[in-house]
């Protein structure tokens, strides 16, 4: 079973900057096994967890939008309220799930590798191909055959299937139609045409640099907004005047 979908190039060894995290803006975010190892090894496992997502996730004001859970590997979609929110929420599950899944399976150490990664989300460009990548991971990893046969993500909640109380729905899913079942129609066509090559590697890699993802107008704003660089440096030396007789 091809579980591992990201190639991660980055070692978490590296130094990097600080996470880009925006209040009110959605955020790609994953998690992953130490060394890939599993972190859900039973349904049990995977209903403590995410009860514990839901409740931290209310707790410190965070709307989640879509999340998948695989075996040793989660990805979420997900907007806070601040700069802090997300870091906190997924601290708070991590002190929850840890000891209670070391005490089950009767191991100590970390589970999870490193500190989560994040990518700020352009709403109008991104936010429907990231939920679709998200509920669709576990079709890339045979897991299953359809992504409603896999119950451990919110597929089944944008399919109109059942509900779940996790989820926030976001404005660009209601934008889909004007009653659920035009919402619901439109998401399901969505999710049957896949996930175009160049779509997953440009989310992949967004996702594992922690850089955003959206088009050039938005990472200039948020240049402008975070006073960081966004895109990339010019090379070359700058260029200068020739000096006057």
């Amino acid at each position: 079973m091809m579980w591992f979908q990201l190639k991660d190039s980055f070692p978490d060894a590296m130094a990097r900057q600080p996470r880009l995290v925006l209040p009110d803006q959605p955020h790609h975010i994953i998690q992953r096994g130490n060394d890939n190892q599993i972190i859900f090894r039973d349904d049990e496992d995977y209903r403590r967890f995410l009860d514990w997502l839901r409740e931290s996730a209310k707790f410190y004001c965070v709307a989640i939008h879509a999340y998948v859970l695989m075996p040793n590997h989660l990805h979420l979609l997900a907007t806070p309220s601040d700069e802090d929110g997300l870091a906190a929420m997924m601290q708070k599950v991590g002190r929850l799930y840890v000891p209670w899944f070391n005490n089950k399976y009767g191991r100590s150490g970390t589970l999870f590798q490193g500190r989560f990664r994040t990518s700020v989300i352009d709403p109008d460009a991104w936010f429907l191909a990231c939920i679709r990548y998200i509920e669709l991971n576990p079709v890339r990893g045979q897991l299953v055959t359809a992504p409603l046969d896999y119950p451990w993500s919110s597929y089944a909640h944008h399919a109109g299937v059942h509900p779940d109380p996790l989820i926030t729905d976001h404005v660009k899913y209601w934008a889909l139609g004007n009653t659920p079942f035009q919402r619901e129609a439109a998401y399901i066509e969505l999710v049957e045409q896949g996930v175009p090559a160049q779509e997953l590697d440009t989310i992949d890699t967004a996702v594992l640099k922690g850089a955003p993802l959206g088009s050039r107008a938005f990472k200039v704003e948020l240049e402008k907004t975070t006073k960081r660089q966004i895109l990339p440096a010019k090379r070359g030396r700058p260029f200068k005047a020739k000096a006057a007789d």
